[in-house]
């Protein structure tokens, strides 16, 4: 990304912080409450921060951009905040089991909880990476908010209002999903592991890398010696325009892949599973990711 496309981004993205800053308590809003919430994912987080604004206080269990979010081991304090939670956002589908064992452990009556792989009607064995779906994201948006207004029913209306204001910070990220749609459809790309294919299909994207591939590396397994050969010759055979692959999950494999796909002059995109910087917003994230994949495939074009 080049610094000009950068600094309009940070613009951009300074100005759609400031709109839903300046989304604030409705002169109807007297409850007073501040429901504490615990999200086991901050890109969850940071959605369910946005929708509560100045009536929730969000506690983000898993934040480490350099960690894989597979392999988190829950802390005692993690267990407190479970306990003392109002509200609980966990992703399920395997991806975050620690999260419901401590449900489990620490009963709270009062609690609330979404489990976002129930609330999509998937279970273990589904692909678990929801979040980079752009249609999953609107539907538990929709689901934290009617959550925070059964738990507070006085503040409906300031509800209805904080999911107004990222709808609308929402739609740049949804904008350059379908400008990249419409101009690479088809486009034929390969993917390291299984995080970029609920995207890959927003995208209109062919993603060619085999699946059992993809898979395996983001379970964390070793992929079938068949699979690795496939995909070495998608590679060197320059039959994709785009590599893409998970910074937070590196394998030998997968370094050989990034390497094999430079040499060949493909385009290397990488993405994350958690909020990078850790202090962006959830659209701040996926707009500048966008960005950098749009660019790289632009890039691509101009020299075929």
């Amino acid at each position: 990304m080049t610094p000009t496309i950068i600094g309009r981004f940070l613009a951009g993205s300074m100005l759609l912080a400031i709109g839903l800053a300046g989304c604030g308590t409705p002169a109807s809003s007297t409850s007073g409450t501040t429901l504490q919430v615990v999200a086991g994912e901050n890109f969850w987080g940071s959605i369910a921060a946005q929708l509560g604004g100045t009536h929730v206080s969000v506690a983000n269990i898993v934040t480490n951009p350099n960690a894989d979010p597979h392999e988190y081991e829950s802390s005692t304090m993690d267990a407190r905040a479970f306990a003392t939670a109002d509200y609980v956002v966990l992703n399920g589908a395997g991806y975050d089991d620690w999260g419901a064992k401590l449900l489990s452990a620490n009963p709270n009556q009062g609690r609330k909880v979404v489990t976002v792989a129930d609330l999509l009607h998937k279970t273990a064995g589904d692909n678990p990476h929801f979040w980079y779906s752009p249609d999953y994201v609107e539907q538990v948006a929709d689901r934290i908010t009617a959550d925070y207004q059964a738990l507070d029913s006085t503040d409906s209306s300031y509800f209805n209002q904080r999911r107004a204001a990222l709808r609308t910070a929402l739609q740049p990220y949804h904008d350059l999903v379908a400008k990249i749609r419409s101009s690479f459809s088809g486009a034929p790309v390969g993917a390291t592991e299984s995080i970029f294919v609920y995207m890959a299909q927003a995208l209109g994207l062919n993603l060619v890398s085999p699946p059992e591939f993809m898979q395996a590396v983001a379970e964390g397994n070793d992929p079938p010696a068949q699979t690795v050969a496939q995909f070495h010759d998608l590679v060197a055979g320059k039959k994709i325009k785009l590599l893409v692959y998970n910074v937070q999950a590196s394998t030998n494999i997968t370094e050989d892949l990034k390497r094999l796909a430079a040499n060949n002059a493909i385009p290397v995109v990488g993405i994350s599973e958690t909020l990078q910087p850790v202090d962006a917003t959830f659209q701040e994230w996926q707009d500048a990711q966008l960005l950098t994949l749009q660019n790289a495939l632009n890039a691509q074009a101009l020299t075929h």
